[in-house]
């Protein structure tokens, strides 16, 4: 679905999309608890795509749950179609608008924050690039979680080790990461993002975590799925040519046409 959206668009970001379509899966399907007929449940549990420009993976698990027709997914990006090419609150299902990078991690604590005022049980979680770790925002909230004792607050790292100007460690380097985020307090989950096993277990994990906040980072493969795609820096914000979405999906295990 991400391939299809993205190639009839013309435009996009397959690679963290596709790295990321593993962790969404799992959260939508087994972890967090939302009702697509009621998206504005106020038991809900929230989710907020720091990263907005891989909402091609958040749009299909949200159509494939039900909170939009699967159909729409083919207006990505088109003017006056639902599906903008970053996430936004006129879509059922997405919280927050986002795109501009370092500044989820922010909203998400505030809502977690929000829960704990309003004395509700529901529970927060944030998917954030490796490349926006880069962003001192993130750690300013990094540390304003800690110190508000947020343990309804989930954040996970995507990192599958590419930005848009090549590699992390090239752009920026942000290793020691695990021990950054240590260091400010967080709990700190390691795990392989495209093992489901491992991430069910990872979110479990965190859910049980009192007085702090979690954070699960995930090592993933930037274009998970796709061979040409894998850690080619080219298809963070290229969209497949025709040929190319032709072998995407012989590759997916999906039919042509």
């Amino acid at each position: 679905m991400i391939v299809e959206m993205l190639a009839e668009a013309g435009s996009g970001h397959p690679g963290g999309s596709l790295s990321s379509a593993d962790i969404l899966t799992c959260l939508y399907y087994a972890v967090m608890r939302h009702d697509p007929k009621n998206p504005n449940w106020p038991d809900r549990d929230r989710f907020h795509l720091s990263k907005g420009h891989c909402c091609p993976a958040l749009y299909a698990v949200l159509a494939e749950q039900g909170y939009f027709p699967k159909a729409e997914l083919a207006g990505l990006r088109k003017f006056g179609a639902m599906l903008q090419g970053h996430p936004d609150r006129h879509t059922p299902g997405i919280e927050v608008c986002s795109g501009s990078l370092g500044q989820g991690l922010s909203v998400a604590l505030g809502m977690s924050l929000a829960a704990k005022l309003d004395d509700k049980d529901y529970r927060v979680y944030c998917l954030l690039g490796d490349g926006e770790t880069q962003e001192g925002n993130i750690w300013e909230a990094a540390m304003a979680a800690t110190h508000y004792k947020s343990d309804n607050l989930c954040a996970v790292l995507d990192y599958n080790g590419f930005q848009i100007d090549g590699r992390v460690s090239d752009v920026m380097e942000i290793e020691p990461l695990a021990d950054k985020w240590r260091a400010f307090g967080w709990y700190v989950l390691e795990i392989d993002g495209h093992n489901m096993a491992a991430i069910y277990k990872a979110f479990s994990i965190a859910k049980n975590i009192k007085d702090k906040p979690a954070i699960i980072i995930a090592k993933t493969i930037k274009g998970k799925g796709v061979s040409f795609m894998e850690n080619v820096v080219d298809f963070h914000g290229r969209a497949p040519s025709v040929d190319e979405t032709g072998l995407a999906k012989k590759e997916l295990g999906k039919k042509n046409g």
